[in-house]
C-alpha cells in the first residue's frame, strides 16, 4: 500500500485538517460472510504492544488510517492502556486522547469502536461518531454503564475480567475456567439486558489474558463453541499477548510483543474457522489474510467472502 494516496498520510502533513470526508458508515455495513478484522489503535503512552507510539493525536490517525487501508473492518481507538498492572487514566484525559481521532476516522469512513471503561467516555465517543463501545472491566464496569448502552443502542462489546488492572491477576484462580466465565458473563449478561439493552446489541468477549493465565487462555480458546451458544457475536482478543509470547519462548525468554504477530494470525485463522464474529488484531494484514484461508477452508474453498472489503 503506498500511504502517500491516503488522505492525510502524505510527506509533511497532518491528516487532522485534510481528511476528506467519505461516505458514512454504519455497524449494519460491516462483512457477513466471513470474520471480521478489528484493528487496534493504541493512544496511551504505556502500551506493552507499541509503547506509545502513537500518543501523539496526528500519529494515531495516520496510524488510523494505515488500519483502514490494510483491510481493518473496525478501527479500536483506545485511550487508556488496559494491560496488567497500567495505571487509570483520567476519564478527562482519556477522552482528549480519543474525541479527535474518534472524528477524524469517521469522517474518512471507518467504523470505529471505542476502547473505554468509562461512561463519560463512552458518551462522547458516540457523539464524535464511534459505532461501538467495546469495554474491557467486566464484572467490575462502572455505574450507569448499563442504562448508557440501552439508552444510546449502540453495539456493545461485553468482556469478561476480574478485578482492575492493577491486580487482575490476583484473581486468575478458576477450578473450571471455561464453566466460570461463562457463568459470570451469564450474570453480567443479565445486568445489561435488565436495564434494557437489546440481545443484538451484545457482543460477548471471553477476556482472554484478562485474570487468566496460559492454560486458562487455551482451555477458552478450545471451547469457543459454548460462547457462541449465548446467542450473541462473540470477538477473541489473542493479538501479541502474554500467553502466546510464552509459547514462543527461546531459552526461557518470551518472545517480543512484535514476533508474536504470526501466532496471532494462526489464532485468528482458529477462531474464525470456529465462526467467532471478530478478532482484535495489532497486525490487520496478517489476520486478514488468515481469516480469508479459514473461511476458503470451512467453505471448501468454494466461496469468496461476503461484502468483502
Amino acid at each position: 500500500m503506498n500511504l502517500a494516496a491516503v488522505p492525510g498520510t502524505g510527506p509533511a502533513t497532518s491528516p487532522l485538517p485534510v481528511i476528506r470526508p467519505s461516505k458514512v458508515k454504519k455497524f449494519e455495513d460491516l462483512p457477513t460472510g466471513r470474520t471480521v478484522i478489528m484493528g487496534v489503535l493504541n493512544v496511551t503512552e504505556d502500551s506493552f504492544s507499541d509503547g506509545g507510539r502513537f500518543l501523539d493525536t496526528d500519529d494515531a490517525i495516520k496510524q488510523g488510517l494505515r488500519l483502514l487501508y490494510s483491510g481493518a473492518d473496525i478501527i479500536d481507538v483506545g485511550g487508556e492502556s488496559t494491560r496488567p498492572g497500567a495505571t487509570p487514566v483520567d476519564p478527562g484525559l482519556e477522552a482528549k486522547r480519543v474525541l479527535p481521532v474518534v472524528e477524524a476516522l469517521t469522517k474518512a469512513g471507518a467504523i470505529v469502536s471505542v476502547d473505554t471503561m468509562h461512561v463519560s467516555t463512552a458518551r462522547a465517543a458516540v457523539k464524535a461518531g464511534a459505532h461501538i463501545i467495546n469495554d474491557v472491566s467486566g464484572l467490575t464496569h462502572e455505574a450507569g454503564m448499563p442504562e448508557l448502552v440501552a439508552e444510546l443502542g449502540v453495539p456493545y462489546v461485553l468482556m469478561h475480567r476480574r478485578g482492575e488492572a492493577e491486580n487482575m491477576h490476583d484473581f486468575a484462580h478458576y477450578d473450571d475456567v471455561v464453566g466460570e466465565v461463562l457463568a459470570e458473563l451469564g450474570d453480567l449478561r443479565q445486568r445489561f439486558l435488565d436495564a434494557g439493552v437489546k440481545p443484538e446489541q451484545l457482543i460477548i468477549d471471553p477476556g482472554l489474558g484478562f485474570a487468566k493465565e496460559a492454560p486458562h487462555n487455551w482451555a477458552l480458546l478450545h471451547r469457543l463453541g459454548e460462547f457462541e451458544a449465548f446467542g450473541h457475536r462473540v470477538l477473541i482478543g489473542t493479538s501479541r499477548k502474554r500467553f502466546l509470547g510464552s509459547l514462543l519462548s527461546n531459552g526461557g525468554v518470551p518472545a517480543a510483543a512484535e514476533a508474536r504477530d504470526a501466532a496471532t494470525a494462526a489464532t485468528s485463522a482458529l477462531a474464525a474457522a470456529a465462526g467467532v464474529w471478530g478478532v482484535r488484531v495489532h497486525d490487520v494484514e496478517a489476520s486478514y489474510d488468515a481469516v480469508k484461508v479459514a473461511t476458503a477452508w470451512v467453505h471448501g474453498g468454494s466461496g469468496e467472502p461476503a461484502q468483502d472489503a
